[in-house]
């Protein structure tokens, strides 16, 4: 479990820390480079070290075999026999390698083995011995461990096998023993160099990388704390430039863009200050020449019945245009406290199941005049902590518009509570529409279809207002449609205000529909 957590931290920061990262990799490369260069290193020290013992033993032994061939071949066989003359030769031989801890000897005769005394014969392979004794003329070298008859401990060495050629009586087999105890020494300690040498580079490279990618890092950290500060207001705020390489050119960057966006933004916030100046202002000053022409229109409209036919119907048009008229300005003022940042809640507990019937109830004339029938299908605690008139201005729009686009079919008005949250959904079965155009749907003044006319009346700003006033809620409205299966809108709101919302009670595809299933 521990294992299990370390390397599930070991990932994290992986993934969090660039630093970590670049030393990391570093680190990785640089031991699979050292180890490389380690291993040529140690190769061909070890090669230059056993090659110049080896080739320094097979001249030495070629050198006493040499002297002791002289000597044999001058030997006056009269005054002394062979055999105590190859006795003689192989003691000299083996004290000259004794002086010094050189080398040892063996020279084997038919009688006898002549040697350094104590040496075992496993210490002679069978291979040099099988070679010495095809080819006389020639000197064999190998490897080998030296062992002892005694309590000597074994130790590495190089066997030079040599032959002794007596006139008329064949030839005798000579073994050198180099002991190569002191090249093994030197190489460990090459080796042990290395290793601390490799742990030494290791740990300065980190240390250096880390320190680089610090330096590296550090305007790039500053660059993404401005960017932060930016992001929170803060436009005012700059990099400080230091120096004249590639990252004071990223600082002048940053404050180059952070003084174009200060400009841009302070821009934009008097363009949308002077918008919202303009639609106030105008929404106030033509309530007055409303109210005159209102007051005029309806006079006209009470005595349509002493005009003739064209000029009743005209003041029927006129009563019903400055209504929609009305409704404009309303819904233009509306959205100017909302784009002023000025609307305002008035909180009250509400049943919304009472308030949903008598929105209902209100607009059933209009629904039964386009051939739609109004049903609800309540289920749950309809109590919330709501704006009572921004929650009817919502379901009236969305019902209207429901009407407007419901082809003459049922509309149901469902409602469903959670712990947390209520949700109200108007469901039509009228033209609806496709999936790209409800991205648009809460834009103002934008319609599907432009060339259809409005039925119903609408100021074409009814849904961007609904959906203002949900966010105002802490909630959201979202549409689901599809052509020729009607359109849904689903109002979701927190019970309680300030509550945060996770999901709706109510899902945003209606459960009526068959989602199409991929190939």
């Amino acid at each position: 479990m521990r294992q299990w957590l370390g390397r599930l931290s070991l990932i994290q920061l992986w993934a969090r820390s660039l630093p970590f990262r670049v030393v990391g990799t570093t680190m990785s490369a640089s031991v699979v480079i050292l180890v490389i260069t380690g291993w040529f290193l140690l190769d061909q020290s070890t090669r230059g070290i056993m090659d110049g013992k080896t080739q320094a033993s097979v001249a030495e032994a070629s050198a006493v075999v040499t002297t002791m061939q002289r000597d044999l071949a001058t030997t006056d066989l009269r005054t002394t026999s062979l055999g105590e003359r190859i006795t003689r030769l192989g003691r000299d031989a083996t004290n000259r390698g004794q002086t010094g801890n050189q080398y040892f000897v063996v020279l084997e005769t038919s009688i006898a083995k002549i040697g350094t005394e104590g040496l075992a014969s496993a210490s002679i392979p069978d291979n040099i011995r099988q070679a010495v004794q095809a080819d006389d003329d020639a000197l064999w070298s190998t490897p080998t461990v030296i062992r002892f008859t005694d309590n000597r401990s074994p130790e590495p060495g190089i066997v030079v096998a040599a032959s002794l050629v007596a006139p008329g009586q064949g030839s005798y087999p000579i073994f050198f023993l180099f002991p190569t105890t002191q090249e093994r020494n030197t190489l460990a300690v090459v080796q042990q160099a290395t290793l601390a040498t490799g742990a030494l580079l290791l740990a300065g490279i980190g240390v250096i990388m880390y320190l680089m990618s610090l330096q590296v890092l550090r305007p790039v950290r500053a660059a993404r704390l401005a960017a932060e500060r930016l992001a929170a207001g803060h436009l005012d705020d700059r990099m400080a430039v230091v120096g004249a390489e590639d990252l004071a050119g990223l600082a002048r960057s940053m404050n180059h863009m952070a003084t174009e966006l200060e400009h841009k933004i302070s821009e934009l916030e008097d363009l949308s200050a002077v918008q919202q100046r303009f639609v106030s202002d105008v929404s106030h000053e033509l309530r007055t020449p409303l109210t005159t022409i209102r007051m005029a229109g309806e006079v006209l409209y009470d005595n349509r019945k002493r005009f003739d036919a064209t000029s009743a119907r005209s003041a029927e048009l006129l009563s019903a245009e400055l209504d929609r008229f009305e409704s404009l300005l309303a819904d233009l003022l509306e959205i100017s406290r909302f784009d002023a940042g000025a609307a305002q809640l008035t909180l009250e507990v509400v049943d919304l199941n009472s308030l949903i019937a008598e929105e209902l109830d209100a607009l059933r004339p209009l629904a039964e005049r386009s051939g739609s029938r109004l049903e609800i299908d309540a289920d749950g605690n309809g109590m919330a902590e709501v704006d009572r008139r921004r929650i009817q201005r919502i379901l009236r729009n969305l019902v209207t518009n429901a009407i407007e686009h419901g082809e003459g079919r049922p509309i149901t008005v469902y409602l469903r509570g959670s712990a947390d949250a209520v949700a109200i959904a108007v469901r039509d079965r009228g033209v609806g529409f496709s999936q790209l155009e409800a991205e648009h749907v809460f834009n103002r003044f934008w319609r599907a279809d432009p060339s259809r006319g409005r039925q119903v009346g609408g100021t074409g700003l009814g849904l961007s207002i609904s959906q203002e006033d949900a966010k105002l809620h802490g909630g959201w409205l979202t549409a689901w449609g599809r052509r020729g299966e009607g359109a849904q809108f689903c109002l979701t709101v927190p019970r309680s205000a300030g509550a945060n919302l996770h999901s709706s009670p109510w899902p945003s595809v209606p459960p009526d529909v068959r989602e199409p299933v991929d190939a």
